[in-house]
């Protein structure tokens, strides 16, 4: 009998993948939170008003967007763990550098923060592969619970650095020691992915080939699903980047409650997360999205017009709610077929992320005309449009799926 994916990779290896592979979710979203929770001090150290605060968060941005267009490329040659490897380690150079940078200037920050989104681009890209990979071994849809772990991260680092806030810890100190923290951790952790490509036939292990990570950019189910995970990258972006400076500027809290009010968002996304997988199996991708989309518009309105912090911090509740799960669903529509998976996601994470760059700048320049707090608003009109393309997450038919002897295992 012909080895198979199912077949060839022994349980105790998928359970290890399997959790290796939240760890590299939990590592990337406490690093990315653990940065996000200083941005006002930061701001505040370098002396940027909102549209000079937009410009340094673009550097993150900027360094995403090279980075993804070649990720499908790269994860498709050398395979997951290596780029995880590689771009774990990048990630701490980049966030020491921009952590010490805050001592002497812009430039450092600057600099630091490209090598940041640049390594956290790949690695985006190389451990959702890895989380697709994961699934269809396991047979069952955990993708989302992947991200929420993403999400858990991003609520450790949010409340840890809501108490080196409170304790008044250096950025410098607080950011150098989780980017090695976080190195380290997910090198060792990386060692244990699976193949991306299991041997399918008697000549070896067959590859996804080059060209489809080229093709992927011209397919229009791709596209529109891209643009969807647009809609709510912008939104989750906007959020973890803005929600604690918008609380602190526009309701006049405390630095520690405005950080406070970013966890909430970060807890409520992440619970979306973690019990999305059930309401997906019974309801299906596109009814589920399509509801949150909503639950998150108005928890945006609620955060922007509130009458009282109170009823803004409810906001920022919804607000996570609402944005859950569609850029993990986005990322499991992409990997539908397994032979063009590595392709499709990095098209897809690509467009996604640039929200990453247009939402910062954006938010700047209106936060300096219309306040910070009033320029959010702008994330409900891109939730609107993700409700009325939801349908394109559609699971794709098995007839459009390329034949894999994986799939045909049972």
């Amino acid at each position: 009998m012909t080895p198979t994916a199912a077949t060839s990779v022994t349980p105790q290896a998928v359970g290890a993948a399997s959790t290796a592979t939240y760890a590299a979710f939990i590592g990337s979203g406490f690093a990315f939170a653990s940065w996000a929770s200083r941005i006002p001090q930061v701001r505040d150290r370098l002396d940027l008003d909102p549209a000079a605060l937009g410009m340094l968060l673009l550097a993150v941005a900027a360094g995403s967007l090279l980075a993804l267009p070649l990720s499908g490329l790269v994860v498709t040659r050398i395979g997951s763990a290596r780029v995880v490897t590689v771009m774990a380690v990048l990630h701490g150079v980049g966030l020491t550098t921009a952590a010490v940078g805050t001592l002497a200037g812009v430039v450092p920050v600057v600099v630091g923060l490209f090598l940041v989104g640049f390594a956290h681009g790949a690695w985006d890209v190389a451990m959702n592969v890895q989380g697709t990979v994961v699934e269809r071994h396991l047979r069952r849809s955990i993708m989302s619970r992947f991200h929420a772990g993403f999400s858990l991260g991003t609520v450790v680092g949010a409340l840890l650095g809501a108490a080196m806030v409170a304790l008044h810890a250096p950025v410098a100190v607080h950011l150098t020691a989780v980017a090695v923290l976080i190195a380290v951790g997910v090198v060792w952790q990386a060692q244990r992915f699976v193949a991306d490509h299991e041997p399918t036939g008697p000549d070896g292990p067959e590859q996804a080939p080059t060209a489809s990570a080229l093709t992927a950019w011209r397919e229009p189910r791709t596209l529109l699903i891209g643009v969807f995970v647009f809609a709510f990258a912008f939104a989750e972006g906007v959020g973890n980047n803005w929600i604690s400076v918008a609380a602190i500027d526009g309701y006049h809290v405390p630095d520690a409650l405005g950080t406070l009010a970013f966890a909430a968002f970060l807890i409520a996304m992440t619970t979306g997360r973690w019990f999305g997988p059930a309401l997906l199996d019974r309801y299906g991708r596109t009814a589920v999205v399509r509801l949150l989309a909503l639950i998150g518009i108005a928890g945006v309105v609620l955060f922007v017009f509130a009458p009282t912090f109170l009823y803004a911090f409810a906001g920022c509740l919804f607000w996570g709610l609402g944005v859950s799960l569609g850029f993990p669903v986005g990322m499991s529509a992409g990997g539908d077929d397994p032979r063009r998976a590595a392709a499709r996601v990095s098209v897809i994470a690509s467009i996604g992320y640039c929200a990453a760059l247009a939402g910062p700048p954006t938010i700047g320049v209106l936060g300096n005309h219309l306040t910070v707090l009033r320029g959010l608003v702008i994330v409900a009109a891109l939730l609107g449009v993700a409700v009325l393309i939801a349908g394109t997450v559609r699971p794709l038919p098995v007839a459009h799926q390329a034949p894999t002897e994986s799939l045909k295992a049972v």
